[in-house]
């Protein structure tokens, strides 16, 4: 089969940004370098002095299949995903009904067979009762045990100490955790409801899920992780005060072996939002954990490019626009994110808070690393071809543009700086920067373990 030859890009990859071009043929790699010659029947592609970029990994997205179709699923997030240069997503497992076994997992590959735009991945769901299931998961079916040490939905709070221990003791894959302490936030949650009835401004919602919830969560899977040996990824770091219970340094050595066994991961909107947005967006921006202030989002961003934060995720998750629109404490908590995060990272580019190759590190070379994800998330050759092609063109995010079933994002009105030029999934265009193009192609995400 003929092949395709990008040529005159700006090419990032592994911390090196370079003018080069890069060829595919069957879904994969073949060359990659500063002139690459096309062979007989290859099509052609010029990049224009574009960036090229592997596709964005987002380990944490909530794509609502199954159970709750009205606000999103598989085919329709994932298409958003695509459009957004995210070409791989790891789905939690806190769905309806949630993904605690190994049947519910299957069901949710099966289910994104044909559909999914983007590979992917699911996560197993640990809970009081579940142990088992955790212990005997083939560690090749998902890219990690997700343990909500935090209120959650259905069964899945894990505050059990002895199933705690457990699951940290005997975690068959790296453990992602969701940490925030649920007494904490109740108590602070009677309280405003002693204070303003069921009308609470939504500008507390940082105040109830306070600080103090995250740091005494975080704190805890931190101890057990340490305990027992076990890889840690903390999930959507929100406060400056947990930065400091993190190690400083890169994720890899020099002969890419992880460096560390306890990592942490921030998301988009802690770095684009504050509590002064609040006044203006109101629950459209209520999430777990919550957006906290101005000198946390700083002290976020410097994380980011100092070496203490390893991930950049979304945390997607879309609600309707009715169900945000209810009362605070009715209007449940998440915001659509995938299609405009990578354009949303690039504007800390634009602003030099940090550069194009640390977005990459971060977004598709660390989800790889740290998930043993095989033969993706860098410009290699023999790796898939998972691309992203982006150029410097200014767009303003309009709602009828949003590809997500939910219908709005919390960027809406924003003009970024960059915009996605065009997304290869497997070798594959399915983005052309205007419209998605051919049909689903999403792969099952292979763990090399």
């Amino acid at each position: 089969m003929s092949g395709t030859v990008i040529v005159n890009a700006r090419l990032v990859n592994e911390d090196r940004q370079f003018e080069g071009d890069l060829r595919f043929e069957n879904g994969r790699i073949t060359d990659v370098g500063p002139r690459v010659a096309a062979r007989t029947g290859d099509q052609v592609v010029d990049a224009g002095g574009r960036w090229l970029l592997p596709g964005m990994i987002d380990d944490q997205v909530h794509f609502r299949e199954p159970g709750m179709p009205h606000k999103g699923d598989i085919a329709t997030e994932s298409a958003a995903a695509v459009a957004g240069g995210l070409t791989s997503f790891m789905d939690m497992p806190n769905t309806s009904p949630p993904t605690l076994d190994a049947t519910a997992l299957e069901d949710k590959y099966q289910r994104a067979k044909g559909r999914a735009w983007g590979n992917h991945g699911f996560y197993l769901g640990a809970s009081n009762d579940n142990l088992e299931a955790v212990r005997t998961l083939d560690p090749r079916t998902a890219p990690g045990i997700k343990v909500f040490m935090g209120a959650s939905t259905g069964n899945m709070l894990v505050d059990d100490p002895d199933t705690l221990d457990a699951i940290f003791r005997e975690a068959p894959t790296p453990i992602i955790t969701h940490c925030e302490d649920t007494p904490t936030i109740d108590a602070n949650l009677a309280a405003y409801r002693a204070r303003y009835g069921e009308d609470i401004p939504v500008e507390h919602h940082p105040d109830i899920r306070s600080r103090e919830a995250c740091i005494k969560s975080t704190r805890l899977a931190l101890e057990l992780a340490r305990r027992h040996g076990t890889r840690l990824h903390v999930l959507h770091i929100s406060t400056a005060d947990e930065l400091a219970l993190f190690e400083r340094g890169p994720l890899v050595d020099a002969a890419g072996k992880l460096r560390k066994r306890i990592t942490a991961e921030t998301c988009i909107h802690f770095l684009h939002f504050d509590r002064a947005d609040y006044a203006r967006l109101g629950n459209l921006i209520k999430c777990n954990p919550a957006i906290k202030d101005a000198h946390d989002r700083q002290a976020l961003i410097e994380a980011l490019a100092g070496d203490v934060i390893d991930v950049l995720a979304t945390d997607h998750a879309p609600h309707t626009l009715e169900e945000k629109s209810r009362a605070y404490a009715q209007a449940p908590s998440g915001l659509p994110l995938v299609q405009y995060a990578l354009v949303a990272a690039l504007e800390l580019v634009h602003d030099k808070r940090i550069d194009a190759a640390q977005v990459v590190r971060k977004f598709a070379h660390a989800p790889a690393q740290l998930f043993d994800v095989k033969e993706r998330g860098f410009l290699r050759e023999g790796y898939w071809a998972d691309l992203v092609m982006v150029e410097d063109a200014e767009f303003t995010v309009r709602r009828e543009d949003v590809l997500s079933r939910c219908g709005w994002s919390p960027f809406e009105g924003m003009r970024f700086r960059s915009r996605v030029a065009a997304t290869w999934v497997n070798g594959r265009m399915v983005w052309n920067g205007e419209q998605l193009v051919g049909a689903p192609g999403g792969q099952r995400l292979e763990f090399d373990r």
